[in-house]
This record gives C-alpha cells, sequence and structure tokens, in this order.
C-alpha cells in the first residue's frame, strides 16, 4: 500500500481526529526515501502497523468534588509502540483532551523516544479534567480515581507514564501514592517524581534545557552563535520557564513570553531578577502573564502572540499550531534565522513550509523536545538501579542526548538525500530505529 493510501485509511478510520491525522501526515511525507532504501518495510506492512495504536484505553473517572457533588471525567492511556521499549508517554489533564490529542501524542512519542536512544516506545495518556481553580483534596481525589483503572494497564516494565500539561509533581505524586496502595510496590513506574522518593534531578528543567542545548547545536553547525540572539519565546509554563532560564545563562536575549491572555514584549530582555519574578508568578501565585507587563512597564497585548516582533530566533513553546501560515510569515519577514520547538506540533504545515521555503533553521519537536522525556529514561535508568545522580551529571547527561540527536537527525538528513533537513531527519532516524526493530520481532 501506498504512503497516500495508508493516510487515506488513518484518516476514514479515525474520523475527527484531526490532530493525529496531522502527525500521521507529517511523519509519513518524510518517510519515503527511507521506504525506498528499506522495501522489507513495506513487505512487512511497518507503516501499516505503526499507525495503529497496539492498544488504546479509554475509561471513566467519577469523582467528588468539596461539596460532595459527583463529577464524570474520561481517562485515556493510549499504548502506541513498544518494539523497542516500555511505553513511555505523559499524562495531560486539560479540557481540551480527548481520543485524537492523545494518539497524536502518543504517535509523536514514538520517533520522539527512539531518537533518545533510550529503549522506551510511544505512549500518552490523560483526561478532559481541569486541574484550573481546583483544591489539593479534590485534584487529590481525582488522581487517584484516575489511578484506580490506569494502575491495570502500566509498570516498570510494561508502561511508564510522565507529567504533562496539568500534571505536575503533585499530580504525580498523588498518582503514585495511590498504585504504590493497589499494588503493595514501590517501583518506578511513574516519572516526574520528587527527589525525596525516587524522582531524578533535572526533570523540570529538562524539556526547556533540552529545547535550548538542540538549538545552539543547530545554529553551530552553522557557524551562528546563540550568545546576544534576541529570542521570542512563547508560553509562560514549564517548558518556557526553563527555556528562559538556560538562554540566560548561554546570553541570548529572551524579549517576549505569553499565556492564554496575552504577550508581554520586553524589548531590553527577561534578565536573571525578572526571570525570578516570572517564576514566582507562574508556579507560586498562578497569576497571569499581563501582572509582568504591569511590573515593568513593557508592551502587552490582549490575545496577541510573539511572533510580530523583531527577532532572530523562535522557540514555540506553548500549545500545537500556535504557528500558523501568517504568523510563519511575519517571522521570516522579521529575518528569523532559526525556530526550535518547544512545544508538540506548534507550527502548522503550511508554516513548516515557510521555513524551508526561506532556509530558516527548524528544529521540530521531536528532536527539539525530546529533553524531557530522555531525563524521564534516565530517572527509570537510576530508579532501576536505585541511584540518585547529582545535578551536574543529570544536566550532563542531557546536554549529551541533546548532541547526539542533533547529530542523527544531521547525518540522517544527509544519508538519504535532503542534507540539513532536521525535520525529514527526525522522522526517518526515528522511523527506521523502530522499524527495524518490528521486523527483528516478526508480525505481532
Amino acid at each position: 500500500m501506498s504512503l497516500d493510501k495508508v493516510y487515506e485509511k488513518v484518516v476514514e478510520r479515525n474520523q475527527g481526529e484531526e490532530e493525529f491525522h496531522q502527525a500521521v501526515e507529517e511523519v509519513l511525507e518524510s518517510i519515503e526515501p527511507a521506504m525506498e532504501k528499506h522495501p522489507e518495510f513495506a513487505d512487512a506492512k511497518v507503516v501499516e502497523r505503526l499507525v495503529e495504536p497496539e492498544r488504546q484505553i479509554i475509561f471513566r473517572v467519577p469523582w467528588k468534588d468539596d461539596d460532595g457533588e459527583v463529577h464524570v471525567n474520561r481517562g485515556f492511556r493510549v499504548q502506541f509502540n513498544s518494539a523497542i521499549g516500555p511505553y513511555k508517554g505523559g499524562i495531560r489533564f486539560h479540557p481540551s483532551v480527548y481520543i485524537g490529542i492523545i494518539k497524536f501524542l502518543g504517535f509523536e512519542q514514538i520517533f520522539k523516544n527512539s531518537l533518545t536512544g533510550i529503549a522506551m516506545g510511544g505512549g500518552k495518556g490523560g483526561s478532559d479534567f481541569n486541574p484550573k481553580g481546583k483544591s489539593d483534596d479534590e485534584i487529590m481525589r481525582f488522581c487517584q480515581n484516575f489511578m484506580n483503572e490506569l494502575y491495570r494497564h502500566i509498570g516498570p516494565d510494561t508502561d511508564v507514564p510522565a507529567g504533562d500539561i496539568g500534571v505536575g509533581g503533585r499530580e504525580i505524586g498523588y498518582m503514585y501514592g495511590q498504585y504504590r496502595k493497589i499494588r503493595n510496590r514501590f517501583e518506578g513506574v511513574l516519572t516526574g517524581k520528587t527527589p525525596e522518593w525516587g524522582g531524578s534531578l533535572v526533570r523540570p528543567e529538562a524539556t526547556g534545557y533540552g529545547l535550548v542545548y538542540f538549538t545552539q547545536e543547530m545554529l553551530n553547525s552553522n557557524n551562528i552563535d546563540l550568545k546576544g540572539k534576541d529570542v521570542l519565546l512563547s508560553g509562560s509554563g514549564n517548558v518556557a520557564q526553563y527555556a528562559l532560564e538556560k538562554c540566560i545563562e548561554q546570553g541570548a536575549n529572551v524579549v517576549t513570553l505569553s499565556d492564554s491572555d496575552g504577550t508581554i514584549y520586553d524589548p531590553e530582555g527577561i534578565d536573571e531578577e525578572k526571570k525570578e519574578y516570572v517564576f514566582e508568578l507562574k508556579q507560586e501565585r498562578r497569576g497571569r502573564i499581563r501582572e509582568y507587563a504591569e511590573k515593568y512597564d513593557v508592551e502587552y497585548v490582549e490575545d496577541g502572540k510573539p511572533w510580530g516582533f523583531d527577532a532572530d530566533i523562535a522557540l514555540p513553546s506553548a500549545t500545537q499550531n500556535e504557528i500558523q501560515e501568517e504568523d510563519a510569515q511575519k517571522l521570516t519577514d522579521n529575518d528569523i534565522i532559526a525556530v526550535g520547538e518547544g512545544a508538540n506540533m506548534p507550527s502548522t504545515p503550511a508554516a513548516i513550509e515557510i521555513y524551508q521555503q526561506n532556509d530558516i533553521l527548524y528544529g521540530p519537536a521531536k528532536a527539539c523536545n525530546a529533553g524531557g522525556v530522555a531525563v524521564s529514561g534516565l530517572e527509570m535508568a537510576q530508579n532501576s538501579q536505585r541511584e540518585s545522580w547529582t545535578f551536574e551529571e543529570v544536566d550532563k547527561r542531557l546536554h549529551g542526548i541533546m548532541k547526539n540527536i542533533h547529530e542523527t537527525c544531521y547525518k540522517t538528513s544527509r544519508k538519504y538525500g535532503d542534507e540539513g533537513n532536521l525535520a525529514m531527519g527526525a522522522n526517518v532516524g526515528g522511523f527506521v530505529k523502530v522499524a527495524k526493530a518490528m521486523l527483528d520481532q516478526g508480525v505481532i
């Protein structure tokens, strides 16, 4: 079956799941050179098997709020591919969550995890539960009831979930406590734990740090220095916060941050003092980014995006499809030299086409934001060895992994005939490793 036919069947069998369709189409468009080089992949129907999850789990999650009222949410876990290791991927709590979002994220996770070089398959989970405005007790009750079903499907050698949007250390702790109570085992079944009971240092920082490390490698390979460059950064959550921290450390000048209400523009750049204010605003007070604009008397664009401001580098780190075609054109018009994706699939296909047509250096999400799952993999290793590594040791390993991912993407793009196309290199590099493992293990 041709790749076009595979895609048509995916759309037919997964109707209405637009994010999943987009993720599949983006990969299938890239892997044609690999299919030509490896006809055995077509013979074994590797692609047809790859786009179909090994397992999809949907379950109800009833819980009581503080007033005793019962609510019912949906829980999801999609175990997409385990050819190279146990399923690995985060749990997302957000009202937008439905099966299509979880499948898009789980599909992306296959290739992202493959690129890290760590033995991890691809999976993802979540719920349409909204943690915003809920008390700690309400969140605890929800997490416990979520785990009352999920525990049946996970384990340290089967499926190891992590956090994602709406799921941080607090939620991981509540879920882990319930898992431990039900299974009577203390084992490395969740990552993103706090360091006091099995978590890894650098895990909160990992995705943001990894994004900057990859972008740095992408620039270095073109004899460009990150130091002194102005950076448009979207979002103000975990990824954006630690990308900001690492940019400051590397001498780059971040001039924007955003949230769902709007964008701030600080042409002088966010220095160490301002960064600490952002951390306090978002981590402790859960405030809105407009408060930054009020405190430091800078421009605030309500409902606005960062992409129209002058800068050298763009790091979209908020959500999927946040850079549309017109946004990408603004970046091009303002002579942006590089885009590194911190969020999952933040650029639409039309936006990516504009990057490539205008020779903008482009680091795709499945490569750029693999730092989070990489350190989750390192947390799994520490759990297996009953060890805890220092911050410096984990950060050094993370930096090395991101450097290797960039090298894999570049070398793969050259090997398969499109040198410098890191999007193709990421897709093909991740795909070929998984496809070969699937062949080795037979038709299962």
